[in-house]
């Protein structure tokens, strides 16, 4: 069996630990200050435990114009580092308002190059194609 190359110390530890990351049948934007900071049709949804489901928005769907590299890092025993950004919008500022896991453990790999973002700081609009995958979020 082929060792993995950056594997999850958490999940070593705890392999029982569920972490889910599928695709979100559906549209989800991103608003802060009335501007839109992100827009995707090829948005993840990750579910982890008890916390409330998470949207990873792909870089490429993104407005990094609005967004710029906070210095905040934490870490995840799961996931890996995250790193942070701040945004400013139609004369509005916040501080680390969206993370990434810009380089995650290989188990959570189909997050890299996505970004998610504080729900209490956005307003984050989810609109289900069918209902099926996001009906609960």
């Amino acid at each position: 069996m082929d060792q993995a190359a950056n594997p999850s110390p958490g999940f070593r530890r705890n392999p029982s630990h569920r972490i889910t990351v599928e695709p979100f049948d559906g549209a989800v934007t991103v608003t802060f200050s009335d501007a839109v900071i992100a827009s995707s049709d090829e948005a993840l949804v990750l579910r982890e435990a008890d916390y409330p489901p998470v949207f990873y928005i792909p870089f490429k769907d993104i407005y990094f114009e609005f967004l710029k590299p906070s210095g905040t890092s934490t870490h995840c025993p799961y996931k890996g580092d995250a790193s942070y950004w701040d945004v400013s919008a139609v004369g509005e500022a916040a501080k680390d308002i969206m993370w990434a896991y810009e380089a995650p453990y290989d188990e959570m790999v189909r997050i890299k190059n996505h970004g998610a973002f504080y729900s209490d700081k956005v307003r984050i609009e989810a609109n289900p194609s069918s209902g099926a995958v996001g009906a609960d979020l």
